[in-house]
């Protein structure tokens, strides 16, 4: 079929001809496994209604996704730089719709769990694909547009996705937010035969299964302690996880110093561009999802918007991310990746902070300029960070590139939520507790303290109580709004103090634009689409 994408890139003689098209499928195929993500923000009431969940149903409908996500990038990427790239994005994608599929068709909690573990494995395959594709498709000249449309493509689909979540909801139950996936993910199937050309990397050794299955057992475990820790306590789970993920993490690294041909070389992070540019992409995640977990909470609970309603006023997020991507592309050239990046983290940083301005009495205006700070900063700055992680990677081994850039952002992001939303719930226990405490029944009152939705839910019940009354309701409701801004205010200090601590870390460990330059390494496909044969292999 002469119009399918059959030459391998490898063997073209000059750029892909049709590589603008094709980075709209690998756009296509990051929205898909972002807006996961972002639609379950404003489906999750309704599922908790319908399905009954508890706060750990809930919070394991979160990490069914999360932790596979998180724990295969680095090895599906890995495979797919082997086998085939364009292959492991059909194969990903197909995944990813089996499972939203199941998702959107099941109604006990268990198998939505199931679910969302497959779509995480899915994303896993998706992810680190869409930038190795993109990095080997696209020559050095023309990457860093490539990868700021990509970033782009991540703040949009922070928008997008409860935007169109909020739509579905308006008629549609919580199902709906799954089955969505399925049909973006087979038009990205069929438009990846077309559009993208096969390409697989030229010289590989054997897979380093063991160091594979170590980084799956850290990472996995790493992101399990991080989410359950801090929300349900360090019991034996969470503690054991950590131990785990501690001793597996220096086992890991022990055995990739000494292997002939690693899963990663760790020795990348001595070379200040990559660790610095991965701190940087971590510490904007952190910030970012931890801040949109708690704004779009307010938005719903206290200033009683509907699931589309909140989707819509997180579109000036989206616009702001590509604003910064559009400014990125003229200074990030003339400035350099320090001062850019580092620009960005002050900025998301001042947004942050903005959020401890937080009131009872706060309206949606309050959170406009933080949302618009926090997007401007991402275009601005992960695009720039994002291409010098890719930047050091050989084109052998751009898929585990890919999946470690992928596991410094989703590391981030789950670090937030967890983190920001274990302090937010123990701010505003303590402040509800301070404001009716001994003035509810101990199960009401348990009920009220475990989360905002909670304590609304607790105050309909008082009004329809012929002895309480709407008076005694509503004095709960205004607790219940006081102690929800209060503890967003709080937890933004903190939030904004790790990420200042973040920034200056980012700021001492990138270098300058002579060190960088001087530490920079080609990777062999940029050298290959200069036909520097000799110089590809001397860096590898």
């Amino acid at each position: 079929m002469p119009f399918i994408a059959n030459t391998p890139v490898d063997k073209m003689t000059g750029p892909y001809a049709r590589r603008w098209w094709a980075l709209l499928v690998l756009c296509l195929s990051l929205l898909i496994v972002v807006m996961a993500n972002t639609s379950l923000i404003v489906a999750a009431p309704d599922m908790t209604k319908d399905l009954g969940l508890s706060s750990s149903d809930l919070q394991w409908v979160i990490d069914g996704y999360t932790v596979p996500y998180a724990a295969l990038m680095l090895v599906l990427g890995s495979i797919g730089d082997k086998y085939s790239r364009r292959g492991a994005l059909i194969l990903g994608l197909l995944i990813f719709a089996g499972g939203s599929v199941m998702g959107g068709l099941v109604d006990e909690t268990t198998l939505v769990i199931v679910a969302r573990a497959i779509m995480g494995i899915g994303a896993a395959v998706v992810m680190p694909a869409t930038l190795s594709l993109l990095v080997a498709m696209f020559p050095r000249g023309e990457r860093a547009r490539a990868i700021t449309a990509w970033t782009a493509t991540s703040g949009l689909a922070i928008a997008v996705g409860p935007l169109v979540a909020g739509w579905l909801l308006e008629d549609h139950a919580w199902g709906s937010t799954f089955l969505m996936n399925v049909p973006l993910a087979l038009v990205g199937v069929v438009a990846a035969l077309f559009l993208v050309p096969p390409s697989k990397a030229a010289k590989t050794g054997r897979i380093d299964y063991i160091g594979g299955l170590l980084s799956i057992v850290s990472v996995g475990s790493l992101v399990y302690a991080t989410i359950e820790g801090p929300h349900f306590g360090w019991g034996v789970g969470p503690i054991t996880a950590a131990v785990v993920a501690g001793v597996g993490l220096l086992t890991f690294v022990a055995w990739e110093l000494k292997h002939p041909h690693p899963m990663l070389d760790v020795r990348k992070f001595t070379r200040r561009p990559f660790s610095g540019s991965m701190l940087a992409v971590l510490f904007f995640f952190f910030g970012t999802f931890g801040s949109i977990y708690y704004a779009t909470q307010f938005l719903q609970f206290v200033l009683d918007y509907n699931a589309l309603e909140t989707g819509i006023r997180l579109l000036p997020l989206a616009g702001a991310v590509f604003v910064g991507a559009a400014v990125t592309g003229r200074l990030a050239p003339k400035l350099g990746v320090k001062l850019v990046v580092g620009t960005g983290m002050v900025i998301g940083t001042a947004g942050v902070f903005l959020l401890t301005q937080i009131e009872a009495g706060s309206t949606y205006i309050d959170f406009l300029a933080p949302l618009l700070l926090l997007g401007f900063a991402i275009g601005l700055s992960v695009s720039p960070a994002t291409d010098t992680i890719m930047g050091t990677f050989p084109e052998s081994e751009l898929g585990v590139g890919g999946g470690a850039n992928d596991t410094a952002l989703e590391l981030g992001g789950s670090l937030g939520i967890a983190i920001l939303g274990s302090l937010l719930a123990t701010s505003y226990k303590d402040k509800l507790t301070d404001l009716v405490g001994g003035n509810l029944p101990a199960a009401a009152m348990d009920t009220a303290k475990d989360s905002v939705g909670g304590g609304l839910a607790v105050a309909e019940q008082i009004a329809r109580t012929p002895s309480a009354g709407p008076q005694q309701a509503q004095t709960l409701v205004d607790a219940v709004h006081e102690s929800f801004a209060h503890s967003i205010a709080h937890t933004s200090l903190i939030g904004g103090i790790i990420m200042a601590v973040g920034t200056v870390i980012v700021f001492l460990v990138l270098p300058g634009r002579k060190a960088a330059g001087e530490d920079r390494q080609e990777e062999p496909v940029a050298a290959k689409s200069e036909g520097d044969e000799e110089y590809a292999d001397s860096v590898r």
